[in-house]
């Protein structure tokens, strides 16, 4: 998958992110895998520690291990837009995880259709 250069991303309001992506963390955050799973689309691609997780099966695979690998919050601090379908929303997490708090990216693409076709989580 081809790169994409976030650094002409305009810094925006959380209530500014679309619905998709603020349904998606809300559940991604319940670890409601099932919920979840809904707002990918059938060839959805998911990068988290340079690991790639392409389609519903190994990503709804990938959700499942995460949600009971460790306990942890998740604090929005903030989000960008780069253009309509590109989307960055910047978490501080803390928990039981190695390091306990870790600030991470969700880089989100998404399609025409209210869908999530790539989701990179990095620091």
């Amino acid at each position: 998958m081809n790169e994409i250069d976030w650094s002409g991303a305009n810094v925006i309001a959380p209530e500014e992110l679309p619905g998709i992506i603020t349904d998606y963390l809300k559940v991604h955050q319940a670890r409601d895998v099932a919920a979840a799973m809904s707002y990918y689309s059938p060839d959805a691609v998911v990068t988290d520690e340079g690991h790639d997780y392409r389609g519903k099966a190994e990503i709804g695979a990938w959700l499942g291990k995460a949600a009971s690998e460790y306990t942890y919050t998740s604090t929005l601090t903030s989000a960008h837009r780069l253009d309509p379908d590109h989307f960055d929303v910047a978490h501080r997490l803390e928990g039981n995880f190695p390091g306990g708090v870790a600030d991470l990216h969700f880089r989100f693409t998404l399609d025409g259709d209210g869908h999530v076709t790539r989701l990179v989580i990095e620091p």
